[in-house]
C-alpha cells in the first residue's frame, strides 16, 4: 500500500471522528470459557481459540499458553501494524524485520511466596529490527511515532481505569 492509498482510506474516517467524536470510541472485547477439568481458560481469539494455563514457573506443564506471553504478543501485533502504517504514511519501504517484546515477572509474587514481590510484568522491552530504506534519523522518528500511536503499548504505559465485576 502506498501513502496516498492509506490517506484515501483514512480520510473519511478522520473526518467522521472530527465531526462526531463519539463515533471514535471503539469498543474492544475479549472472552474466554473456564475449563472445568484443568486450571485453564479457553480464550476466543481472532481466528481460533487459545487455551491459557499455568506457566511452568507456577506449576503448569508448559503445554498451554502463558497469559504474560499473550500480552506481549498483543504488544508485538499492535506495534508491528502501527509501524507499518507509520512507514507507509512516511513513504518508507520496509523490506522485512521483526518486532520483539520481552518481559520479566517474579513467580514469588504470583505464588504468594513473598508479599513484597511484585505480581505481574515489571520490565518490558520492545525492540524493532527493521530492514528498510530509511536513514537512522527517519527510522528513529518512525519508531517514536509508532510508540506514540500504538494502542496496546500506550495502554500498558498509561494503564486505564479498570473495574472488576461479578456476573
Amino acid at each position: 500500500m502506498k501513502a496516498e492509498d492509506l490517506r484515501a482510506i483514512q480520510a473519511p474516517l478522520k473526518q467522521l471522528y472530527r465531526d462526531q467524536p463519539e463515533a471514535a470510541l471503539i469498543p474492544a472485547r475479549a472472552e474466554g470459557s473456564l475449563d472445568p477439568n484443568d486450571i485453564a481458560i479457553v480464550v476466543d481469539s481472532w481466528h481460533s481459540k487459545v487455551t491459557a494455563g499455568l506457566h511452568k514457573a507456577g506449576g503448569g506443564s508448559g503445554e498451554l499458553a502463558c497469559s504474560a506471553d499473550m500480552l506481549l504478543e498483543a504488544v508485538v501485533g499492535c506495534a508491528g501494524v502501527t509501524l507499518r502504517a507509520v512507514a507507509t504514511a512516511m513513504g518508507v519501504t520496509i523490506r522485512g524485520g521483526k518486532v520483539i517484546a520481552e518481559g520479566i515477572w517474579d513467580a514469588r509474587g504470583t505464588l504468594a511466596i513473598d508479599r513484597n514481590a511484585p505480581v505481574g510484568l515489571t520490565e518490558v522491552t520492545l525492540r524493532f529490527d527493521v530492514d528498510c530504506d530509511a536513514d537512522a534519523a527517519k527510522l528513529e522518528r518512525m519508531i517514536q511515532t509508532t510508540e506514540r500511536y500504538c494502542v496496546v503499548l500506550q495502554t500498558i504505559k498509561n494503564p486505564p481505569k479498570i473495574s472488576v465485576a461479578i456476573g
